[in-house]
């Protein structure tokens, strides 16, 4: 064994994310041996909340984020419900889970053609034989591929007007449901703009019906499809990602947690998600417990490091600290463990068969999270389908909410990165406390008082350099298969 020190280097700024990440890389030899990931912006929103009225959290925390405001329209929406004891008509229910959908579908999109595949587009990968493919289809801000996505979201999000009035920061999604009510024939307009966003996706993207995607099952099949399958940007996909050998590229801990997705049908008492809440850990499916949830500031720049807090009794209180702390983000731990989410965890909750298999074999991966987000991506435009036939014009989309009395309550949703929570104290008619947890902050924790890194800095744990790199293309291809939003990170 060499008893040479580790080079330290700082990777970062990452281009193509959503705002500011440094990585401290200590490498040895061929490979990362430690990283320590750090949010560098602090934005202080759960501070500005305290003290206002509580329906001010719908104008104040979508804020947080422009390309998943959505999401936290709906995370606060749910802490407010909460609190008045109010229940959303089936049209509300409904037409908030499209109006998220629609998000979530747009930001898969965006993940995909804008920020993950263009990295295959540079010239380190000019020797193999599906360089020249890439670069035409995936080249950023010239491909083919990338501008023909950016008119399948521009169509997507004018769904976005019928529903929400615009994006991003809606204010349509509300604790009863929503604000916004249509008629027939914006139902009938949906359908079409659903029906244009799924002709694109199965001609460019897949190159089969998104039922066909759905319905993979296993990894025979999905090997099969390199093989013998249409011409398709996913062909290109399995075919760069065989080649690279993606599957054994950042796996953590294989611990995963999803609050559910999709709440409600027409059906009133039928208040369980479409796609279930869970967590999977050890490899078992288990139920996911909220009240197992605490943070740890112990390698933050934040005060109160000295204990762990649940997030009802949390603060965001910043106090730098030289030695020790090297992030803004707090590290959320379930029973005292560090959890993934995003597309990967819904998708193995809910039971998917190829997510399920492809995890089994390699574990959490590059490979197995981008392809639970292109199962995403087929799912999501049939469940919208299905629910704008569901809509009733003239039944109602809205049920006022009573008195916000004081108490605490907890919203959570699904973004497209993963498990949202929002949790919300009031007293005295205004908001005492106010904490969220983004998917981000989840997958980008630092460690904990215990010393065991966050999902992200361990998936970059073992990540090949080689020679001559300063940012290792290994460590981008990692860190961008978990879609990071640090906007979202640090409140």
């Amino acid at each position: 064994m060499s008893d040479t020190p580790p080079v330290r280097r700082i990777a970062g700024p990452f281009n193509r994310i959503e705002g500011d990440l440094e990585i401290l890389l200590d490498i040895a030899g061929d490979h990362v041996q430690e990283a320590r990931v750090n949010a560098t912006l602090f934005r202080g929103v759960e501070r500005m909340l305290e003290g206002r009225a509580p329906m001010d959290a719908l104008v104040i925390a979508p804020r947080i984020c422009g390309i998943c405001s959505v999401s936290q329209s709906r995370a606060a929406a749910a802490a407010l419900a909460g609190l008045s004891q109010v229940q959303a008509p089936a049209n509300g229910r409904i037409a908030a889970n499209i109006i998220l959908a629609t998000e979530n579908l747009a930001d898969l999109i965006t993940h995909f053609y804008l920020f993950f595949m263009p990295d295959f587009a540079r010239p380190d990968y000019a020797h193999h034989r599906w360089h020249g493919a890439a670069l035409r289809r995936f080249a950023a801000g010239r491909g083919q591929a990338v501008a023909a996505a950016l008119r399948t979201r521009a169509e997507l999000l004018h769904v976005m007007g019928i529903l929400a009035g615009h994006w991003p920061h809606t204010l349509a999604i509300q604790p009863g449901g929503v604000s916004r009510g249509i008629d027939a024939e914006a139902c009938q307009r949906l359908s079409g703009i659903l029906a244009s966003v799924r002709a694109d996706l199965e001609n460019n993207l897949f190159g089969v019906a998104l039922e066909t995607v759905v319905e993979l099952a296993d990894c025979a099949t999905l090997h099969t499809w390199r093989q013998h399958g249409s011409a398709s940007d996913f062909g290109l996909f399995l075919d760069i990602a065989e080649t690279l050998e993606l599957s054994t590229l950042g796996r953590a801990y294989d611990c995963f947690l999803t609050c559910g997705s999709w709440p409600g049908g027409r059906d009133p008492h039928n208040t369980t998600p479409l796609w279930p809440a869970g967590i999977v850990a050890d490899g078992a499916v288990l139920p996911f417990a909220p009240q197992d949830i605490v943070e740890d500031h112990a390698f933050a720049h934040l005060r109160d490091h000295e204990r762990v807090h649940p997030p009802a009794e949390g603060t965001t209180v910043p106090h730098l600290r030289d030695g020790t702390a090297y992030t803004w983000c707090k590290a959320p731990r379930l029973a005292g463990r560090p959890f993934e989410t995003g597309a990967i965890a819904r998708q193995l909750v809910r039971g998917q068969p190829l997510i399920r298999a492809l995890v089994a074999r390699g574990g959490g991966t590059v490979f197995s999270r981008v392809m639970a987000r292109l199962i995403e991506m087929a799912a999501l435009p049939l469940l919208m389908e299905q629910w704008v036939r569901q809509l009733e014009p003239g039944a109602p989309w809205y049920a006022p909410h009573g008195t916000l009395a004081n108490g605490q309550s907890v919203g959570f949703t699904e973004a497209a990165r993963g498990t949202l929570g929002h949790w919300l104290r009031v007293e005295n008619g205004h908001i005492a406390g106010y904490q969220i947890i983004a998917p981000t902050t989840w997958n980008f924790s630092p460690r904990d008082a215990a010393g065991v890194p966050g999902p992200l800095e361990r998936a970059l744990e073992g990540a090949p350099v080689r020679p001559g790199e300063h940012t290792p293309l290994s460590v981008q291809h990692i860190v961008r298969s978990f879609d990071p939003c640090m906007a979202c990170t640090v409140h």
